[in-house]
């Protein structure tokens, strides 16, 4: 049996609770967004609920930096999760902690085994609609001359530019929207290729099968017909050789008597 280390221990243990705080964070970065008019202590709130999620995330790779055998290998294969951390520190802007987030729960989720493709990729796609929606929103609800206004508006505007349709209805005007919408075209894109790598190697997959049972098949066949041909090789040289194959014995079968000559 197989001991995991200390740091894979830790990481299966951790992973429901802060995917939980995901969810948490979700909950708080959509209030003050969806209900403009909240109140200054739901608003702080929400506010205070964001750092407490991502000061998780960052003692979770402080302590997963702490269990690891070379703390040097660990940090070079997983700088997306320091630059994770380190960004909302930059500039304390609710956007980078809503990227960070987004980045370090799919850092986390990628490590589970039990979670499928399918699975993944429908999650991802959920979650940018949303997120993508209510970053939009935010930043474009206040613009001059914006036009996403409503969150039916937002949510609408990132259906098409995940899938690269593009009305034009509805677009950013300002700097910070339009890097969303590079970031939501280029996800969308992405997810497509996802989804048509793992259908096409699922067919793949079930031609491979088919064609290994018919080369098995096949293989079998030809195994018999070489069997065939040498018992006919060597009844032919029995024959040859003046050599008479003895009959099978066969049971003689027994006929019951009837009752009467029984008794005599």
């Amino acid at each position: 049996m197989k001991v995991q280390s200390a740091q894979a221990r830790w990481e299966r243990r951790a992973q429901r609770p802060l995917l939980a705080l995901a969810v948490l964070f979700a909950v708080a970065f959509a209030v003050p967004i969806v209900d403009a008019s909240a109140s200054r202590p739901v608003t702080l709130a929400c506010l205070v609920t964001e750092w407490v999620v991502w000061g998780a995330f960052a003692v979770d790779y402080l302590v997963r930096l702490a269990l690891a055998p070379d703390r040097r290998t660990f940090v070079r294969r997983n700088w997306l999760d320091l630059c994770a951390v380190v960004l909302p520190l930059i500039q304390p802007l609710r956007l980078l902690r809503l990227v960070s987030t987004l980045l370090l729960v799919g850092r986390r989720a990628r490590m589970a085994s039990q979670v499928r493709l399918t699975t993944y990729v429908a999650g991802t796609v959920v979650g940018l609609l949303m997120f993508g929606s209510l970053a939009v929103l935010s930043v474009e609800r206040e613009a001059p001359d914006g036009n996403i206004r409503t969150l039916g508006d937002a949510v609408w505007w990132s259906f098409t530019t995940m899938t690269t349709v593009g009305y034009g209805d509805h677009a950013p005007t300002t700097g910070v929207g339009r890097l969303l919408a590079v970031g939501l075209m280029l996800s969308g894109i992405a997810l497509l290729g996802v989804v048509t790598a793992n259908i096409a190697a699922w067919f793949i997959a079930r031609f491979q099968m088919d064609d290994e049972e018919e080369r098995r098949q096949t293989e079998a066949i030809a195994s018999l017909t070489e069997e065939v041909r040498a018992l006919r090789a060597e009844v032919a040289a029995l024959s040859a050789a003046g050599v008479a194959c003895p009959p099978l014995s066969r049971p003689v079968p027994v006929v019951p008597q009837p009752v009467d000559e029984q008794r005599h």
